[in-house]
């Protein structure tokens, strides 16, 4: 596949900069992929769509305020320090910004006196390895900002706005945006109707936002993020699908998760597969540990039946997954809809249901 396959034309002024309040007064596309159709609605209208023993299936991570500022110690230039993901309790992973920040190169971390980070290998591009002379993680509050993705230009004068509402587990640098349409009183009124809400965790990197480069689609080399899927969450799946209750991702992060963690137990087929195939129902397991799943059309998905997803940037893995789920000339399709219905798109824009 070509990556221009996946390219489709957005003017700026469709990018969301703030979200709305309340959180579910969001606009929700519908598509029915056995029907065709497109209904428009509002977020707090999904429960029309969802059934009694239907499952959620969403990412409890939480974006932790992973944005330094500091200088070098030896020439006082300034440096800004994106943590991307955790080796050790002192060490991370990091986007350096500014001149010469070369390994050995040792940091000021603004906001904390005697703070320091070093670096200690260069990892390409702008990646280092940096080590913290103490443990940063309970500091993080204080001399951290929440990273907001780069199309984002306005202050969010509410942190809390780019968390969902049920984010615990501290670990990503971006926010699973499928979820942030949830309010905890649609919840409840989901819970209510018998709706099973379970929860995974993948701590999002910022790659989730970088565009693919190469122009057939297959050799781009995706991201590596760390997941779990505990056993509580494996029994609800499995107990909801003997029921006949659907397993409804709330997001491409939580279809990752479910993907990758059945792929543990039936691996793909040699040489392929085929688009269309359908893939024989499958049981779940606790699993955890990296996941690199590239998931392209043709993948025949094992747990994944409804999707709640946002509207995902141009030639993006994200646009690929959900083309993989629903066809692609079906999703461009309705991205051209969604525009000409004045639609919000990216993290803090408007959302789509596939069922």
């Amino acid at each position: 596949m070509e990556l221009s396959d996946f390219d489709y034309d957005l003017p700026a002024s469709f990018i969301a900069q703030t979200p709305v309040e309340p959180r579910d007064a969001s606009r929700l596309m519908v598509l029915d992929r056995a029907a065709g159709t497109v209904a428009h609605r509002h977020f707090r209208d999904i429960g029309d769509y969802l059934r009694p023993g239907d499952v959620l299936v969403m990412n409890d991570t939480r974006v932790i305020p992973a944005r330094l500022w500091g200088h070098k110690a030896r020439t006082g230039g300034k440096v800004e320090l994106l943590l991307l993901a955790r080796r050790e309790a002192q060490t991370w992973e990091a986007l350096a910004g500014g001149s010469g920040v070369r390994v050995g190169t040792v940091v000021e971390v603004d906001g904390q006196p005697g703070l320091q980070a070093t670096v200690l290998e260069d990892l390409g591009e702008a990646r280092r390895l940096i080590r913290f002379n103490q443990p940063l993680t309970p500091l993080l509050e204080q001399v951290g900002q929440v990273p907001l993705p780069p199309y984002i230009h306005e202050r969010l004068r509410d942190r809390e706005r780019y968390q969902t509402v049920y984010a615990h587990r501290p670990g990503s640098a971006a926010a699973p945006t499928a979820g942030l349409h949830f309010t905890p009183d649609l919840l409840v009124q989901l819970r209510a109707k018998g709706v099973g809400l379970a929860y995974v965790t993948l701590h999002i990197g910022l790659d989730t936002f970088a565009p693919v480069t190469e122009t057939k689609v297959e050799e781009h080399v995706i991201h590596t993020e760390w997941c779990e899927l505990s056993a509580e969450t494996a029994r609800q799946i499995n107990e909801a699908r003997l029921a006949g209750g659907r397993v409804v991702a709330v997001g491409t992060t939580s279809v990752r998760v479910l993907e990758s963690a059945a792929l543990t137990l039936q691996p793909p087929l040699p040489g392929g597969e085929s688009e269309g195939e359908a893939c024989p129902w499958q049981a779940v397991r606790a699993w955890e540990g990296p996941t690199s799943l590239y998931i392209l059309p043709g993948y025949r998905f094992r747990v994944v039946e409804a999707l709640i997803t946002n509207f995902h940037l141009p030639r993006s893995t994200l646009l690929m997954l959900v083309s993989a789920f629903a066809g692609r000339e079906r999703m461009l399709a309705a991205y051209e809809t969604a525009k000409q219905e004045g639609y919000r798109f990216f993290s803090f824009g408007d959302a789509m249901l596939i069922y």
